[in-house]
């Protein structure tokens, strides 16, 4: 990656933009066009990106992690956005099959092992997806957790391979309705349900009134990341909760 292309000068040349100014910026007309990804789960917040990104150019890839369980919701939702949006690439990206029947024969990795079910349905099915591009658009806020509430609007990934753009890192809950209502934009059909962040069926709740908008994925888990924006594991594959980064 040149000097030029660096995580921290694109965050210094372009970090002060946010939302589709910075896509346009940054990756329509930019240093990064034709080489970026948007990466989306057409989840509960996802609508405002993908709306934004069709604006700027519907032609950039998305890529959709089917994981194979994902709400019947999601998936008619999903076919919603892509027609009514334009999208021109969008991308079904799915686990390797003979591994998952492998590792997951019966279905229920994600009670036994709910990391190593993330990692063989999402974080190396992704990284495989991504093969091709240099840079992905994520839909992260710093309002969603610890973890994020220090991010940075162009950064590297987690290991050092690509960068990650984070055009709605500064946007806030309200600013997210506030665009969503502007420009008529569908809802996921699970937030009238309460489902506040909405992932695989099997490890998603509703959230009550009050409680974090993440506390409804893996509940009980003490896990609140599915893994595809923490470092990929060195060495053999885990297999158990415990001390794992995935």
């Amino acid at each position: 990656m040149s000097d030029r292309l660096s995580p921290q000068n694109l965050d210094a040349a372009f970090g002060h933009l946010s939302g589709q100014a910075l896509i346009e910026a940054l990756v329509v007309h930019g240093p990064l066009q034709g080489r970026t990804a948007l990466v989306s789960s057409f989840g509960a917040e996802s609508v405002v990106l993908l709306h934004m990104v069709a604006k700027a150019n519907p032609a950039i890839p998305v890529l959709f992690l089917d994981t194979l369980v994902h709400f019947p919701a999601t998936l008619a939702y999903k076919a919603e956005l892509v027609a009514r949006l334009g999208l021109r690439d969008v991308r079904d990206a799915r686990p390797d099959m003979r591994y998952l029947a492998r590792l997951d024969p019966e279905g229920r990795l994600h009670q036994d092992d709910p990391n190593m079910c993330c990692h063989i349905r999402k974080v190396e099915t992704l990284d495989e997806a991504l093969h091709p591009f240099a840079a992905w658009i994520t839909g992260r806020k710093r309002f969603q957790n610890d973890l994020r509430r220090k991010l940075r609007t162009v950064e590297p990934d987690e290991n050092g391979r690509r960068i990650k753009i984070n055009p709605l890192a500064d946007w806030t809950v309200e600013a997210l309705e506030s665009y969503r209502l502007e420009h008529d934009l569908p809802a996921h059909p699970l937030v009238a349900r309460n489902y506040a962040s909405i992932g695989c069926a099997p490890c998603t709740r509703p959230v009550a009134p009050g409680e974090d908008p993440r506390a409804g994925r893996w509940a009980g888990r003490g896990k609140t990341e599915c893994g595809i924006h923490l470092p990929l594991p060195e060495g053999p594959r885990p297999t158990s909760e415990e001390g794992c980064l995935i």
